[in-house]
């Protein structure tokens, strides 16, 4: 982060590698077209060390994602993914140390569905404290930086740290919007039920990302390795982004991506 320079004038907050290119791939590609630089900093994209032992639930996804048996070959594949997906949409890629939920703790913090689904360990509110720091040092640098972040729908484990740290960067005055987390803004109610968490009033704001829809269908199925354990074919990967940016946008025929920004940024409490 401390070699983040002035020729970006956008940087993506991803939890993981696919999280921010899903989300928002569109509108990084009409940056691009823009003649704008940006930078997608995947948060959780640490290597596990070569001792570390999973749990049933981290191999169950593991064999979802690769016929990769060891943590540190999926993670290092994962990179790879994620250097074309950004490269494909010329935007460039940086990755954060910090292990994915089902690699911390030892025995493992998080080993279920459910667990990586439900409220932030405290043994992880470091890591919170520690990325806003990483962030505020680049704000404080670069100041006019437009900062993205996911908004915590569907409400993984590590989505809630990436977007406790964000919000929290909006006191220090940063310029951040919450894009949807996608797939899991997919779900009927999950949405509503994460404005509704938040309790504050946030005001969304959309981008027509009709002229690069493809783009960032083509991006996101460079993540191989996550098609089958997000949407099943690649095929329903690329309608599915197709149908949603369809269906929020008010112009018939568009497409849309939708960010959402705090009516009052001042009065923000710290979301979890």
């Amino acid at each position: 982060m401390d070699d983040v320079g002035p020729e970006y004038q956008h940087v993506y907050l991803s939890p993981h590698f696919d999280d921010a290119v899903y989300s928002c791939g569109g509108t990084i590609a009409l940056q691009t077209l823009q003649k704008e630089c940006s930078l997608v900093v995947t948060v959780f994209a640490g290597l596990p060390g070569p001792d570390l032992k999973l749990s049933s639930f981290a191999r169950r996804i593991q064999r979802t994602m690769s016929s990769h048996q060891q943590a540190f070959s999926l993670v290092e594949l994962r990179r790879e993914e994620d250097q074309c997906a950004c490269s494909s949409l010329r935007a460039d890629c940086l990755w954060l140390d910090y292990l994915d939920a089902i690699y911390r703790g030892s025995p493992a913090l998080y080993r279920w569905k459910r667990a990586i689904g439900g409220r932030m360990r405290q043994v992880d509110a470091w890591i919170v404290e520690d990325l806003l720091h990483l962030c505020l040092a680049l704000h404080r640098r670069l100041p006019s930086l437009h900062w993205y972040a996911p908004l915590g729908i569907g409400g993984h484990v590590d989505h809630r740290v990436v977007s406790a740290a964000a919000f929290r960067l909006l006191v220090y005055g940063a310029n951040v919007a919450f894009y949807e987390d996608f797939p899991y803004v997919l779900h009927p109610t999950a949405l509503k039920k994460r404005l509704q968490e938040l309790g504050f009033m946030m005001q969304p704001q959309l981008v027509e990302i009709s002229d690069t829809l493809a783009l960032r269908q083509q991006a996101a199925s460079l993540y191989a390795s996550q098609v089958r354990i997000n949407f099943g074919t690649a095929a329903a990967l690329y309608q599915s982004i197709e149908c949603y940016s369809s269906q929020i946008s008010p112009k018939q025929g568009a497409h849309v991506e939708r960010f959402w920004r705090p009516a009052l940024q001042g009065d923000c409490p710290h979301p979890h």
